[in-house]
């Protein structure tokens, strides 16, 4: 027993849970600061083109439809992944505050994992939509419902939040006895695992289950379809309609290519061979920051649905305005 009791003692004095983490961002690099301020820049811009996109899908009722209820949960999630974010590194960069709680440094770490788990996943739905779109024309209304859409973005969201909680929890099982630098620029699940001074082969391999589970599953998933699609395409005589069915694959194609190819290419290095710092900095700006920016444009851009709403939410406005004034002018 007294042996039991000295092992425990030991194991108290020896596990270590600091009162602050050091956000190192990028070493060696002059004038970051103005990366930092056109990070704000994109932030800003964000935030006004996913509440525009927003605004326009709730108030057009041609856009209540299943596949909207997928772009607007995409935006949603850019939107709060952003906020999650950005405000801050800025923060943390262009006020010189690198010194961050340690619950706030989980919580800061839970919610990028969360809505960058939930941005994969809901690329993956995107692609399912256009799946059953494109190769299964005639039971696409009876299989793509609002509720089936429901369902899916709900289940979506309750299992990555329970991965992301548990994997996040498990940070709280880690002594960390040397140095409390975090290279990267926030609290980065990689990094900051790698502080850890005892043993951590349950965040190892929790590390693993989410590449797995939030990366490779849902690109996996995405490329299957697309080569569905493509064998369904291949089938179709015409070099016209070919092209009109692709068309309305293409604005998912391009978001699919800025998110995932970076993040690939991260997580990949990390793995295999050491990488630098900054290295994974600019690849994890580029993933977590870019494609939030590019969703609204490259929807309002490249969808005609969406482009006819907008226009007919402007002619409504418009109209709404000139009765009013000729109201007054009559009174």
């Amino acid at each position: 027993m007294d042996e039991e009791k000295r092992a425990r003692v030991v194991l108290n004095i020896t596990f270590v849970r600091p009162e602050k983490f050091y956000i190192s961002g990028f070493s060696n690099i002059p004038h970051t600061q103005y990366f930092y301020v056109f990070l704000c820049f994109v932030y800003v811009m964000t935030v006004i083109g996913n509440v525009f996109l927003l605004s326009v899908i709730c108030l057009v009722r041609t856009l209540h439809s299943p596949k909207y209820m997928i772009v607007f949960n995409l935006a949603l999630i850019d939107l709060c992944g952003s906020t999650a974010l950005i405000p801050k590194v800025l923060d943390t960069f262009l006020f010189d505050r690198r010194f961050i709680l340690y619950e706030a440094c989980l919580s800061n770490m839970f919610f990028v994992m969360f809505f960058s788990s939930l941005q994969s996943w809901t690329l993956a739905c995107m692609a399912y939509d256009r799946f059953v779109a494109i190769c299964l024309p005639l039971r696409y209304h009876s299989i793509v419902s609002k509720r089936s859409v429901a369902v899916i973005l709900l289940c979506m969201w309750l299992i990555i939040l329970f991965v992301a909680a548990f994997t996040v929890g498990n940070i709280n099982r880690l002594s960390f006895c040397g140095s409390l630098e975090v290279q990267s620029f926030y609290c980065d699940h990689g990094p900051l695992n790698r502080l850890a001074c005892n043993d951590r082969s349950i965040n190892d391999v929790m590390a693993y289950i989410g590449l797995i589970l939030f990366i490779c599953i849902p690109f996996i998933l995405i490329v299957i379809t697309y080569l569905c699609i493509s064998i369904a395409l291949s089938r179709i005589a015409s070099k016209v309609e070919r092209l009109r069915a692709l068309k309305t694959c293409s604005s998912h194609i391009i978001l699919v290519v800025t998110f995932f190819i970076p993040l690939f290419a991260t997580n990949i290095a990390a793995v295999v061979s050491y990488l630098h710092p900054n290295i994974r900095i600019i690849n994890s700006c580029w993933t977590h920051t870019i494609p939030s920016l590019l969703n609204p444009i490259v929807y309002s851009l490249k969808t005609e649905e969406l482009l006819n709403a907008i226009k007919k939410l402007f002619q409504r406005n418009r109209m709404t305005k000139i009765e009013s004034k000729q109201s007054v002018l009559k009174i």
